[in-house]
């Protein structure tokens, strides 16, 4: 698959078998990420990989935990209010019970923190799809970042004091009949282009 099929047939998939996935491949979807663009080459993106189930499970448990505490507002962004209202129905995993979970963080203050976590994500999206690997960004640990109880268990896991969560990605073989990621051609519905000649 050269580099623009990877792009343009890559979709998000959330439906995940539980089969451990190689840490050959895995490594290889994180250099991906590691090598993306980044402002002043300042390489500042951590990644933090977590295969641990029983991790996977208790991080789970908490995002739900500190979801169902918040409030849905008026102006609640639609993934938010999600997270927000299945926590509270009780039984949420954010992470779709993936076997991998690789977390971006960066530090606290540096501005293209956001802009250097994407362009990493979107690399390691992108490589996922070559590799025949289901992927998808979820963000709902950034949304969660300013917890006490989030900061510590990220803390816990290697983000150091200086560095918030940027977002997450979770990885694994797709759960599709013939075990590929879905390719489907996408509608292109927005993301509107001006020409100036």
């Amino acid at each position: 698959m050269d580099a623009l099929e990877a792009i343009f047939t890559r979709r998000s998939t959330r439906k995940l078998k539980s089969e451990k996935v190689s840490r050959d491949l895995i490594e290889k979807v994180v250099e991906a990420g590691r090598v993306a663009a980044c402002g002043g080459n300042s390489q500042t993106t951590h990644f933090i990989v977590i295969e641990n189930k029983q991790i996977l499970d208790a991080l789970a448990q908490l995002a739900e935990k500190e979801f169902a505490q918040m409030h849905v507002k008026p102006d609640t962004y639609k993934s938010l209010r999600t997270s927000i209202t299945a926590s509270k129905r009780g039984g949420y995993v954010f992470h779709y019970n993936a076997p991998v979970l690789i977390v971006t963080a960066n530090r606290i203050g540096y501005g293209n923190a956001m802009a250097d976590s994407a362009c990493a994500l979107e690399n390691m999206m992108i490589a996922a799809n070559a590799l025949d690997l289901g992927a998808c960004w979820i963000n709902q640990l950034h949304w969660l970042t300013d917890h006490e109880a989030v900061k510590a268990c990220m803390s816990d896991l290697g983000m150091t004091e200086d560095e918030y969560v940027t977002g997450g990605l979770i990885l694994g073989y797709p759960d599709t009949e013939d075990g590929l990621p879905i390719r489907t051609e996408r509608k292109m519905i927005g993301n509107p282009v001006s020409w100036i000649e």
